[in-house]
């Protein structure tokens, strides 16, 4: 598959967030994102070896479909879930709920919704080119965590192949500033938060990769993924 380099957003340091896009046209997209929370290696790790593969392929689905290998890149390279301001991305987009209140440091939402680089340049990007599903990589207590219309059926099918839990609300209730929150409002999109499992003296991220690239693959090269709706 024959993907182009979109135009760079920049990070707090002023280092480049990557973006790629599938070279075809439509009115809606498949986003795969990773790297939100920077201290999730796993995570970049399987969208990595994913990206490789649909740049080897023919088979995958023929949709709109944009990469973004790392969203928060200072907090990538620096080991930390927050960016460089110390804010939790994840808590910083401006949902309904979002609020200015945390109840730890590490899920620090900033003192504005939208304050952050990071975000301002995935917001212009889905304005840009409007999501109709995001499949966003993390890594926590092994998941599939689904939000918005029509999204469970993309967790299911997941969940056929690597037997993660699928639920709707983590811990039962909706995370404030979550691009889960924020993108079925806004986009009347869907998002599925994929969260693997962390790396351990057991499973390292080969294993990881292992244990969830024949579901991925085949749900990339879907009749569910090729109609999209």
């Amino acid at each position: 598959m024959n993907f182009f380099e979109l135009k760079t957003g920049l990070s707090v340091e002023g280092s480049e967030i990557k973006a790629y896009k599938l070279d075809l046209k439509g009115p809606k997209h498949l986003y795969l994102m990773a790297g939100v929370h920077g201290d999730e290696v796993e995570g970049v790790y399987i969208l990595k070896e994913l990206f490789s593969w649909l740049r080897q392929t023919d088979e995958a689905a023929q949709v709109p479909l944009i990469i973004i290998p790392i969203l928060n890149i200072d907090g990538y390279r620096a080991g930390s879930r927050t960016n460089s301001h110390g804010i939790d991305l994840n808590r910083n987009l401006p949902s309904l709920n979002w609020t200015s209140e945390a109840r730890e440091k590490k899920y620090n939402p900033g003192v504005t919704p939208l304050s952050e680089p990071e975000n301002q340049y995935l917001v212009k990007m889905f304005d840009k080119y409007p999501p109709h599903l995001v499949i966003s990589f993390h890594s926590w207590i092994p998941m599939l965590n689904w939000n918005g219309k029509n999204c469970q059926k993309y967790a299911d099918y997941l969940a056929r192949y690597n037997n993660y839990p699928v639920i709707a609300d983590i811990d039962g209730h909706p995370t404030p500033g979550s691009l889960g929150e924020f993108g079925p409002q806004k986009y009347n999109t869907s998002v599925l938060t994929f969260e693997a499992p962390v790396i351990s003296d057991t499973k390292g991220l080969k294993e990881i990769w292992d244990e969830n690239q024949t579901g991925l693959k085949a749900l990339l090269c879907s009749k569910l993924i090729q109609s999209m709706d």
